[in-house]
């Protein structure tokens, strides 16, 4: 059995949900029963702005291999943009 396990973190940016773009604020991140992903369990992160309701989020729910798999590519282009010099330092 798991316990559900979130964690919240500040963001800043863009999220697009049925009325449009909106402002990111918050991402909720948690290990937990998926709603709709086909898994037991599964990474599920809402990029949220609750200040604007319900409507200001996008959710994703992924597998463990996928999470995974995201995060080393994040990290990957982040990296090959420091290296290019298109961060700022």
């Amino acid at each position: 059995m798991c316990t559900m396990i979130v964690e919240k973190v500040k963001v800043d940016g863009s999220g697009k949900g049925t009325s449009g773009w909106f402002e990111l604020n918050q991402a909720n991140v948690s290990y937990d029963h998926p709603f709709n992903a086909p898994y037991e369990h599964a990474l599920n992160i809402d990029f949220v702005n609750e200040s604007q309701g319900p409507s200001a989020r996008v959710a994703v729910e992924l597998s463990e291999s996928a999470a995974r798999e995201l995060v080393r590519t994040i990290l990957a282009v982040l990296d090959q943009a420091e290296a290019g010099g298109h961060l700022p330092k």
